[in-house]
């Protein structure tokens, strides 16, 4: 919701949210109307069936007054005594069929047709009883006599009348009854049909929203997407041009440092001598024998023996001479040993012993990056020995310096915060290397560069084809033996 009250505002949460709650309240009515329909029908099923009752309770009194009026009348004109067999079964059964009758009307005693029924069954089995007790005590003829007179007709048309009644009515009622059921039952379909056909309209409804807002959303997918490419093809842009700045930075930052480096040999480092140089002139062309002053020419002579080793180590730091005039292997091996010397570490050394004419921004990257290694270990580290390990494997380049001390933390290598890391990585990038940085479970630190060779050795030009054709068959040589 929160999304769509960004994207819609609270109309567009109504708009999407009313479709679901008009169908549950949708579907809670129509529980209740279709229990409500229900319960009609149930009530008129009731209707029907209460008066069905009934007609059968009057079709049964019927049936058998008029089995006990045949009975008596077949007994009268024949004289069987097989006729009284059924006489007396339905005489019997016609008070307990009087009752049901009452009962299926519901047991109302103040009904006068229940009263008159009453009356004028007890005189039509009165009727009835005299007329065979007739017979059995006179005959035949007196039997007969009784038929041709219209007693017991008369009884029995009545009762016939006032069933007749009931009959009607109870016609009417259960018409009445089905009729009610009819349009109850038309009703619900009707509420059915319209719940369905409103219920349809509202899914149909809701998955119009759904897909709606399904195609919303991959719209804006579809936009994000784009930004999101947009966005990384300009942080690739911009990753570029700050590697290839950082990259033209670090060269320019080389060739100040080897400017100011021969400025440094040339100008300075001739002041410093020249002055050593008049100074021992002074002292041999002014012999004294004052202490004092043979103490200030020889503190003045040490000052300058110092400049001297000053300029010499500023030099190196800023441009290795070794590197320039000895190669990158010779540069490594001193600046190496050098470093172990000053500091007390055990170091180990796997050198080719053959040299290659690496280029110079190259060689110069190489040294920095061992460089920065070896500061990391004398500053972080904390390690008591360090190993550097150089080869030419194949068309690679392998540089390795690991030492045993208490490694890197995993958050500060996957952040890569450390500008030394940092220049490391540019360092090898910059020269198409892979860098692997990694501190192993058992401890300390491994720094791996493994760059192509392609890029270590100088560039094919005019006139220069046959020196590095040279270069890489010694290389070659170089990789064979390694």
């Amino acid at each position: 919701m929160k999304i769509l009250g960004e994207e819609l505002g609270d109309a567009g949460r109504w708009y999407i949210a009313l479709p679901p709650i008009l169908l549950i309240a949708f579907l809670i009515g129509l529980f209740f109307l279709a229990a409500a329909g229900q319960a009609r029908l149930n009530m008129t099923n009731e209707r029907a069936h209460r008066s069905q009752l009934r007609e059968q309770a009057l079709n049964e009194f019927a049936g058998l007054i008029t089995d006990a009026e045949s009975a008596q009348r077949g007994y009268l004109l024949t004289g069987e005594g097989g006729y009284l067999t059924p006489y007396a079964a339905a005489v019997t059964q016609v008070g307990r069929a009087l009752d049901r009758l009452h009962d299926a009307y519901g047991g109302d005693e103040s009904s006068m047709e229940f009263h008159q029924l009453r009356i004028l069954t007890g005189k039509e089995l009165g009727e009835l009883e005299d007329g065979i007790a007739l017979f059995k005590k006179r005959g035949i003829p007196a039997g007969v006599s009784v038929l041709g007179t219209d007693v017991g007709k008369r009884t029995m048309d009545a009762i016939v009348a006032i069933l007749a009644t009931m009959r009607s009515e109870e016609a009417a009622e259960a018409a009445a009854a089905n009729a009610e059921w009819q349009t109850h039952y038309r009703m619900s379909r009707w509420v059915s049909a319209a719940g369905a056909v409103l219920n349809i309209s509202l899914v149909l409804l809701a998955i119009s929203l759904v897909y709606s807002d399904m195609r919303r959303r991959a719209r804006q997918a579809a936009v994000l997407r784009d930004k999101k490419s947009e966005l990384e093809r300009q942080v690739d842009a911009r990753t570029r041009e700050l590697a290839a700045l950082s990259t033209h930075l670090q060269g320019v930052s080389e060739q100040e440092k080897s400017a100011l480096s021969r400025e440094l040999h040339d100008e300075l480092g001739g002041l410093l001598v020249a002055a050593r140089m008049d100074l021992s002139w002074l002292q041999q062309r002014l012999p004294t024998s004052d202490p004092a002053i043979e103490q200030r020419f020889k503190r003045i002579h040490d000052s300058l023996s110092a400049g001297v080793d000053l300029k010499r180590r500023v030099v190196e730091e800023l441009r290795p001479t070794l590197l320039d005039n000895m190669g990158l292997f010779t540069a490594l091996r001193w600046q190496f040993k050098e470093t172990c010397r000053r500091t007390g570490l055990r170091c180990t050394e796997t050198i080719p012993e053959s040299e290659l004419k690496f280029s110079p921004d190259a060689a110069i990257g190489v040294f920095r990056i061992a460089q920065e290694a070896l500061t990391n270990i004398l500053k972080h580290s904390e390690a008591k020995s360090a190993d550097l390990y150089l080869a030419i494997e194949g068309d690679f380049f392998t540089l390795r310096i690991s030492d045993d001390g208490k490694g890197i933390p995993s958050a500060r290598l996957a952040t890569s915060t450390s500008h030394g890391l940092a220049s490391m990585r540019h360092r090898i990038a910059g020269l198409d290397g892979v860098c692997d940085i990694r501190s192993p479970d058992s401890g300390g630190t491994v720094i791996s560069a493994r760059i192509p060779m392609g890029k270590m050795l100088p560039e094919v030009g005019p006139g220069a084809a046959d020196v590095t054709g040279g270069e890489r068959t010694l290389a070659s040589k170089v990789a064979g033996r390694a």
